[in-house]
């Protein structure tokens, strides 16, 4: 392994993510604003723990709860309920933690104001479903291993769910929701974010049902009964806010590469291809240059599944970059996302060099086939390990050449 372009790498990543955290965003969504009532808090994504943080130091919360992934929490904020649950599959703690949030915001005045707290991850986190629990972990299953984008994913959960969809919205009424959204959805599309629980819904139930045809979803009646029930087309009683985005890991990533000489060249932030397709891009534009440079693409690529392997769409990336710049002295390929964690695993990304293939041998192909990209970075050095970062917005792939 080349030591100076994984330490680059690790710079490079460390920048990126500490531009995008979201404390200062939700102070300044929160500066001089003033509530008539009560505010009751509710949190939900990856990042909750340190939004709900953030709002806590800016404004006096009369109540609320803070639904994160498990090992996301940070400790007690104040008298706030901290609940952990699971992620990418919603489990029983999830839909339990989303029962005590309507529970909550029962009964609530028009003079009262629910600052709602969404990042990426609550389209799982924040979950009661209409439907078992078992049926709605393997519907979320289906759509994952078939490489659904997550606007599909979302569509279906939608129809599914007691919270998605602006339905969340209407539960609150007639008290107003402020809510601050932290986005891990390319273009922001709000009633895509966690599925839009504070959002009017612009999909279809003719959408859904193309959908869940198009992927031969195995669905009860019920399931099916649910896609034909339209969800909210309009919300009174919801402003909104957007800070973070993948643009802006993207931006922060450009100027890390430049204070270490590369010269940046941000290709997308809309990246949205199979992970193993834009591993290969990657290594094949940067081939293209002679001059140290930084190709940089944001957005969030899928897994096709066709082994049993361990990994994530990162460290999946990185892997079949490998082959590419194998023997390109100089080169290196890694990403991440900016959580912290890459699929079912304790790593952030993934990191090849010029060495790795060779290093690798027969094994990169075979990881390759198997979705093992886990255990073949592992055996090199290559993984990224970050621990949760408390953010969340996308994922971030560089490029690099030193010469």
């Amino acid at each position: 392994m080349d030591a100076a372009l994984r330490q680059d790498a690790e710079y490079i990543v460390k920048k990126s993510i500490a531009a995008v955290m979201p404390d200062a965003a939700v102070k300044a969504a929160l500066e001089n604003k003033a509530f008539p009532g009560r505010v009751i808090l509710v949190a939900a994504g990856k990042a909750a723990w340190q939004m709900a943080n953030a709002a806590c130091d800016c404004i006096a919360v009369d109540k609320g709860i803070v639904i994160t992934k498990y090992d996301h929490a940070n400790g007690p904020i104040g008298d706030l309920a901290i609940r952990e649950a699971g992620h990418p599959t919603p489990d029983e703690k999830g839909f339990q933690a989303t029962g005590e949030v309507l529970e909550m915001v029962r009964n609530l005045k028009e003079t009262d104001t629910v600052l709602f707290l969404l990042s990426g991850g609550g389209s799982a986190l924040f979950e009661l479903p209409l439907i078992s629990g078992e049926e709605l972990q393997d519907v979320t299953k289906q759509l994952l291993a078939c490489g659904a984008e997550i606007g599909e994913i979302n569509c279906i959960r939608k129809r599914l769910s007691a919270v998605k969809g602006g339905k969340f919205a209407l539960a609150c009424r007639p008290a107003q929701i402020l809510s601050i959204v932290l986005s891990d959805v390319l273009g922001d599309r709000l009633d895509v974010i966690a599925s839009g629980p504070a959002c009017p819904d612009s999909s279809t139930c003719k959408d859904a049902i193309a959908i869940a045809k198009k992927y031969g979803l195995r669905l009860s009646e019920r399931a099916w009964e649910l896609l034909s029930i339209e969800t909210p087309k309009a919300l009174s009683n919801v402003q909104t806010v957007v800070n973070g985005s993948v643009w802006l890991l993207c931006a922060a990533a450009a100027r890390a590469c430049g204070e270490l000489g590369y010269e940046p060249i941000i290709l997308t932030d809309q990246l949205t291809c199979e992970a193993k397709t834009a591993g290969a891009m990657l290594a094949e534009e940067l081939k293209k240059y002679d001059r140290p440079i930084a190709l940089i693409a944001g957005g969030e690529t899928v897994v096709k599944l066709t082994g049993r392997g361990k990994g994530g769409r990162n460290q999946e990336l990185a892997l079949a970059a490998a082959e590419g710049i194998r023997g390109v002295t100089g080169a290196a390929v890694f990403s991440v996302g900016s959580d912290g964690t890459d699929g079912p695993t304790d790593a952030a990304g993934g990191y090849v060099d010029h060495t790795s293939a060779e290093a690798l041998g027969e094994e990169l192909r075979r990881a390759l086939a198997e979705n093992d990209s886990y255990h073949a970075l592992q055996k090199i050095g290559g993984l990224i390990v970050t621990g949760p970062t408390g953010t969340n917005v996308n994922d971030v792939s560089v490029a690099l050449l030193r010469r």
